[in-house]
């Protein structure tokens, strides 16, 4: 139970405390499921829309500087968009 203790405080580091971060990023999800035309979206959009919402979660309670936060974000929104350059 050790290493996992160790890798939580590891990601504390990185990813802030984990009741702000979920507090922060449900509160973005609400935001965005809010919008006009959610219910538009695709699985694989929704799905983007969610986990850079979580990244961005982790980037304003944790370390904004963290370049895998960002990296990742990039790499969502790539998978998204070329799902639909083949529409």
């Amino acid at each position: 139970m050790s290493d996992i203790n160790e890798t939580l405080a590891q990601r504390e580091t990185t990813h802030g405390d984990y009741g702000d971060h979920a507090a922060t990023t449900q509160k973005i999800k609400d935001v965005i499921r809010s919008g006009r035309t959610y219910g538009k979206l695709d699985a694989h959009e929704r799905e983007t829309l969610d986990m850079i919402a979580h990244k961005i979660g982790r980037i304003v309670s944790g370390n904004p500087h963290f370049h895998d936060h960002w990296h990742d974000i990039a790499g969502y929104a790539v998978l998204s968009a070329n799902r639909n350059e083949v529409k």
